[in-house]
């Protein structure tokens, strides 16, 4: 795999001045005329899909720290809660997702698609203190850390999850992308955390069907939906702060929607068979409560079969980018390969 990305600018010793360079003294591993004919952009050629999600890790932490208000800010306990939980940790899955879709599409990481990306993670970080909640999910673990309203009390954990989600948009009314671009990006995030076939209409229909035995169309629904949702937007709205056509975006779309599902069926796998220190969250949360899984109604191995089929389909979606989506599908495949 070859593949270009901008050098991303910035101070000396930036996190972000750091991906770049970390990938520049891989240069003398190249031919010569290759590195003369491109030394002005960075490779990652020679680097593990690891290592690269490690990097992307990094620039998405840079931004979140910049743009978050620091924790003196006041009134200080608000900001302490919302970066408590911001940076837990976490796979930065979603603002990765969006970067590579940008890349893809442009043939270079667009610049300030970063800040997109930190406030889908926001988004998703909000998305996490509530589902801890104990009128939801009643978790006390969250990244291998003590959930968001107990280490700051239920009321802040709920206000902290609304600020991240208030703060986020206000990240998105300020992208570097044209006027479009930016009203589409805003108004497929919104609708893809809402109601309708979006994150906080699984998640009603996920509460619902606790202790229920749904079938298979109202299982695909929820998990198409309270997860698959906002993974879609992701890989969508980057490309759209990247110009994709509306071609690119079915395709992304169709990407999206396949590694959403997959993503979740491999998260409800996981919960039987892993432990809490493993998975940095509770594991068998799922069956306790009697929710909804794929393992429950399908079995283990008929669930990543059905994982497995995903991909490829999702794989197949992205055939009209040629290698350009080599990074998108090795991602699709760490999404249900992975152990936590």
């Amino acid at each position: 795999m070859l593949r270009l990305v901008e050098c991303w600018s910035g101070a000396e010793g930036s996190a972000a001045s750091a991906f770049a360079k970390g990938i520049e003294l891989r240069n003398d591993l190249l031919p010569h005329d290759v590195t003369h004919q491109f030394r002005r952009r960075c490779y990652t050629s020679f680097f593990m899909l690891k290592e690269t999600l490690r990097q992307a890790r990094i620039v998405i932490d840079e931004t979140l720290e910049r743009l978050l208000p620091p924790a003196t800010q006041y009134p200080p306990s608000i900001h302490q809660a919302m970066r408590h939980s911001v940076f837990a940790g976490g796979k930065r899955l979603r603002p990765i997702l969006c970067m590579e879709a940008g890349q893809m599409v442009e043939g270079c990481i667009p610049p300030g698609i970063e800040e997109l990306g930190a406030a889908l993670e926001m988004l998703h970080t909000y998305s996490l203190i509530h589902d801890d909640l104990p009128a939801l999910d009643n978790d006390d673990l969250r990244r291998g850390f003590p959930t968001c309203h107990k280490a700051f009390g239920e009321a802040t954990a709920i206000l902290a999850g609304d600020a991240l989600q208030t703060y986020a948009y206000e990240v998105l009314a300020k992208l570097q992308c044209p006027a479009e671009a930016r009203v589409a990006i805003i108004g497929e995030i919104a609708h893809d955390t809402g109601t309708i076939d979006g994150m906080i209409g699984g998640q009603v229909m996920d509460l619902e069907a606790e202790h229920t035995r749904p079938d298979a169309q109202t299982l695909e629904y929820i998990h198409r939906s309270k997860t698959g949702a906002l993974l879609t937007a992701s890989v969508v709205t980057g490309g759209m702060y990247a110009g994709a056509d509306l071609i690119q975006i079915q395709s992304l779309r169709d990407f999206g929607q396949n590694i959403g599902l997959a993503f979740q069926i491999v998260d409800d796998v996981l919960d039987v068979t892993q432990t809490s220190e493993q998975l940095g969250k509770t594991a068998g949360k799922d069956t306790a409560t009697e929710k909804a899984t794929y393992p429950l109604l399908f079995g283990i191995d008929a669930s990543l079969k059905k994982a497995d089929d995903l991909v490829a389909k999702a794989s197949a979606a992205l055939d009209g980018f040629g290698d350009s989506a080599a990074t998108l599908r090795e991602i699709a495949h760490f999404m249900v390969e992975r152990k936590k």
